[in-house]
């Protein structure tokens, strides 16, 4: 800390001793012509031509009358040389005041130095904003013609509470939320083309519903009444297939007050669609031609590996019932247990149990437990019991179960899919059985919501909807190993607490 302090106070001292010699030390603006891989990338056309660019220094070697550095900027880093004269006597000395994690504005030509780096040669140099606080200084070398980077910035808890940092000594993690970008635009772009619309729906909800989770509570002055961050959209999305839309997506940001680990994080982001006329066998084809598009356009190939296992993603996926894949990896069938027998079958696999979980979360823990783990490969889960799905359709051809699926991949699910209850009586029914649960002690059941109710009485199409985990996805697709990795800012603990 006695050595921070001392960085601190010289970088101030920099920073009145600038601001004496009349330069501002923070600028207000610049304008750059290309970012440094578009250098790099076209250096046989702009050799020789002038370019401005703008970003960090980084990795400086001042030799007496000349130095190299080498500038960041959002697309990579490319070399400067800058010469005093060639930028003047005054903006030299300026540029010897300065640190790495300064940002300035280039001006000059793209040429190659004598080992064959294109860079940039001065012509013009100007401080665009000064860096009061050191930055933690990654080291790399290049070892067997492989790139080696030591001393990172490592510490996982300071990584995502200065996320800033991060992105700046860390080229990986930008890469990261690059990709994730490009996922939610490929996204965009696929259901657009399919004649899908986007939608907004309310965050602020009087009734929360569309998941089972506990919600955030807060409260509204003016009205004086209590209000819920959502826990999902799919109740108001649904109503607007009522309302006469036939194809709506939101990409959602919902809350869910649960517990938090590398799968979870209290604010996640999930794409949510719904097609009217149709149903879960058509959503489940449909699953597979989004990540059909996403391998082409963001990964540029179906393979894929997450967490040491190589995945294929191409279609066709395997299909298993819940109930045939707990007794491919249990070698029992549950299909035909009541609440009893599942809670003793429960204890004898070493599950975790307790009096509130009725039979559908009694089976659900079991899944979780004995086959989710499993699921590497990409896994259509199909046929889930109807305790477990208040909002899923009856099965056509087994009214103890619903037609419902979930994608698993890599060990866990990432999204969820029904064929839509559409009948208000049965719904009505479904969620007065949430309520008894809730009676139990089971504070994640659903609650009634008399508006969506009324709203199935005026009519609702057969309808097929889906849910995807934006964030489960990302981690995937970048073989990240917590959700944490792949939010700018994941929520913590408040520092010292």
């Amino acid at each position: 800390m006695e050595e921070l302090s001392e960085l601190l106070r010289i970088r101030r001292e920099k920073l009145d001793r600038l601001r004496e010699m009349q330069v501002n030390p923070f600028g207000y603006n610049f304008k750059n012509t290309h970012f440094s891989d578009q250098i790099i990338n076209n250096y046989d056309n702009l050799e020789g031509k002038t370019v401005a660019v703008a970003g960090r220094m980084m990795s400086v070697r001042l030799m007496g009358k000349a130095a190299f550095f080498h500038l960041q900027d959002q697309q990579g880093k490319i070399q400067v040389y800058i010469r005093k004269d060639k930028v003047g006597d005054k903006a030299f000395e300026v540029f010897k005041m300065l640190d790495i994690g300064d940002f300035v504005g280039i001006k000059g030509e793209v040429f190659k130095t004598r080992t064959e780096e294109i860079s940039v040669l001065a012509a013009e140099f100007e401080l665009l904003s000064k860096s009061i606080r050191p930055l933690p200084i990654v080291k790399e070398k290049i070892e067997d013609g492989e790139r080696v980077v030591y001393d990172q910035f490592a510490d996982k808890e300071l990584r995502y509470r200065q996320r800033y940092v991060d992105l700046v000594v860390n080229p990986d993690v930008k890469r990261v939320f690059m990709i994730r970008s490009r996922i939610i635009a490929e996204m965009r772009s696929f259901f657009n083309s399919n004649g899908f619309i986007e939608v907004e729906t309310p965050i602020l909800q009087p009734i929360y519903g569309g998941a089972t989770a506990r919600p955030f509570v807060t409260h509204h002055n003016s009205l004086d009444i209590d209000l819920y961050l959502r826990i999902a959209n799919e109740l108001y999305l649904k109503r607007l297939i009522v309302g006469g839309f036939d194809r709506v997506y939101e990409f959602a940001k919902d809350f869910r007050n649960e517990g938090m680990d590398r799968f979870h994080n209290p604010e996640f982001t999930q794409v949510e669609l719904y097609v009217a006329y149709r149903d879960y066998n058509w959503m489940m084809d449909f699953v597979e031609k989004i990540f059909a598009h996403l391998c082409e356009t963001v990964l540029g190939g179906s393979i894929i590996t997450y967490q040491g296992n190589e995945i294929d993603l191409s279609p066709p996926w395997q299909r298993l019932t819940m109930f045939e894949a707990i007794k491919q990896y249990t070698g029992i069938d549950i299909s035909e247990m009541d609440e009893k027998r599942l809670r003793e079958t429960a204890k004898e696999l070493g599950v975790e149990e307790d009096e509130s979980m009725g039979s559908g979360k009694l089976i659900d823990e079991i899944f979780g437990e004995k086959v989710e783990p499993n699921l590497i490969q990409p896994t259509f889960i199909t046929d889930y019991p109807l305790e477990m799905s208040p909002l899923a359709k009856k099965h056509r051809n087994n009214p103890k179960l619903v037609e419902r699926f979930e994608p698993f991949i890599g060990g866990k699910e990432i999204g969820n899919a029904f064929s839509e209850l559409n009948d208000p009586v049965d719904q009505r029914e479904r969620f007065q059985e949430q309520l008894k649960l809730r009676e139990r002690g089971d504070d994640e059941a659903q609650v009634m919501d008399e508006d969506f109710v009324r709203a199935l009485e005026y009519g609702m199409p057969p309808t097929a909807g889906l849910g995807i985990g934006i964030d489960r996805l990302t981690m995937l697709l970048t073989d990240s190993a917590s959700i944490r990795d792949v939010i700018f800012f994941p929520q913590m603990r408040p520092e010292g607490s």
